[in-house]
């Protein structure tokens, strides 16, 4: 699968497991991680389980230990429980002078991870250390220390290191060309770290969204890892909604527990993009008609629409013996030409119609509003990938709102125009 574009759809949020499982539901090979994971020669074992949250079935990642337990960074006893998995890291400090040292369980710096990582064939490792820095950069950062003196908790680094290099090996897989996300919900509430609380979103999950479009979401938990958040600002290459695409295939990741409103789960689609070069085949439906009461045209325009074409008009036309008529167009999709053909034949007086393929070239098109002096509009966009390069206020918006404050539609469509500038301005 390559030349493809990938959308990461989170209402859930997201943790690194839940993308890893996302992404071998999708349809990357399970030797693929396999691989990479011998690569680093750590004593990492895992699981691959199918479970259902909320009705939906994903797949379910698990590090275990060599006794078959689920390996957790750090257990929640507290009231805010994770909705997915925690992350433990803090700076180094000496065995006398840290509370929280423990010597079953020694820290292992980033330094050695980094080092590791080093092992992985270069494509996964370039990704791999693209996420990880990203972690060890805002937790020197947040900690004061260098990043390469950041310590993560030996059995939360195994944790950590499988996530970003599953994730790292699937993306090589899968190379998409272009990764999008809409939004990220984080969480509320507070976590148990290791010098005590810490509000939602983490201080790091926060520092690493910089820049993303983000909110609460519905729960009072953490609902974004760490390292969750890392995997999306090394790989998200514009935060948008779903692009239009032909979709190729849909991925499921679980979360580890069910959430009261919404399936804990991280949704990954794949698909081929749709741009505004691609060449799409309609079907021209045409009719000449002379002999129906130009009141019924009104109608006719409705029940084409109504059966699927995107496009109608009229056309004035001279027939035979000189008498007046018009010709009725309609531009349909070919998978609804035998829905507009019946609307033809049933709405108006013709005793035939004539049909017609064509291509056409399309933008792609996004509506949203704007604020002006009178109140929000809606105002249609036509883009080229990301890039803006066609806009216009929408004519029943601007005229229910010239309506209700008793302006000319001309004052509001110029305000809505004016401030629907700032989005062609917005784009690359």
């Amino acid at each position: 699968m390559t030349g493809l574009h990938l959308h990461i759809d989170c209402p859930s949020g997201i943790a690194g497991d839940m993308f890893v499982g996302a992404a071998l539901d999708l349809g990357v090979p399970r030797e693929v991680i396999d691989r990479a994971i011998a690569a680093l020669g750590l004593p990492i074992r895992w699981t691959l389980t199918r479970e259902a949250r909320g009705g939906i079935v994903g797949q379910k990642v698990r590090v275990v230990d060599e006794h078959g337990r689920a390996v957790d960074a750090h257990p929640h006893t507290h009231e805010f429980e994770h909705a997915h998995k925690g992350h433990h890291v803090h700076p180094p400090a000496s065995a006398a002078h840290d509370p929280h040292h423990d010597p079953q369980h020694p820290h292992r710096h980033y330094r050695e991870i980094r080092a590791l990582l080093d092992r992985l064939p270069p494509r996964i490792g370039e990704r791999a250390v693209a996420i990880f820095d990203r972690i060890a950069e805002v937790e020197g950062r947040l900690h004061g220390v260098p990043p390469a003196d950041v310590a993560f908790h030996e059995v939360g680094a195994l944790d950590s290191i499988f996530d970003v290099e599953a994730a790292a090996a699937a993306l090589d897989w899968l190379a998409p060309v272009r990764t999008t996300c809409a939004r990220v919900p984080l969480g509320t509430g507070s976590v148990r770290a290791a010098h005590g609380q810490l509000p939602v979103p983490a201080p790091a999950t926060a520092a690493l969204l910089v820049g993303a479009p983000v909110d609460s979401g519905p729960a009072p938990f953490e609902l974004t890892t760490p390292t969750g958040a890392a995997i999306l600002a090394a790989t998200v290459d514009a935060w948008q909604e779903l692009p239009a695409l032909t979709l190729r295939a849909i991925g499921y990741g679980a979360g580890e527990r069910e959430l009261s409103d919404r399936p804990n789960l991280l949704r990954l689609l794949l698909g081929e993009p749709r741009t505004a070069a691609e060449a799409q085949e309609v079907t021209l439906v045409e009719a000449n008609v002379d002999d129906m009461a130009p009141s019924l045209a009104e109608p006719l325009m409705e029940a084409l629409f109504h059966a699927g074409a995107v496009d109608v008009w009229f056309t004035p036309i001279q027939m035979k013996k000189n008498r007046p008529a018009f010709q009725v167009s309609a531009l349909a999709p070919l998978s609804a030409q035998a829905q507009v053909t019946a609307a033809f034949l049933r709405e108006s007086s013709t005793l035939g119609v004539r049909h017609q393929v064509l291509t056409r070239t399309t933008l792609d098109r996004r509506t949203e509003q704007v604020s002006t002096p009178f109140g929000p509009v809606d105002v249609k966009l036509g883009l080229q990938g990301d890039r803006v390069v066609n806009l216009a206020p929408e004519y029943e918006s601007v005229r229910r709102l010239a309506a209700e404050k008793k302006v000319p539609v001309k004052e509001v469509y110029a305000a809505a125009l004016a401030a629907a500038a700032t989005l062609r301005r917005q784009t690359p």
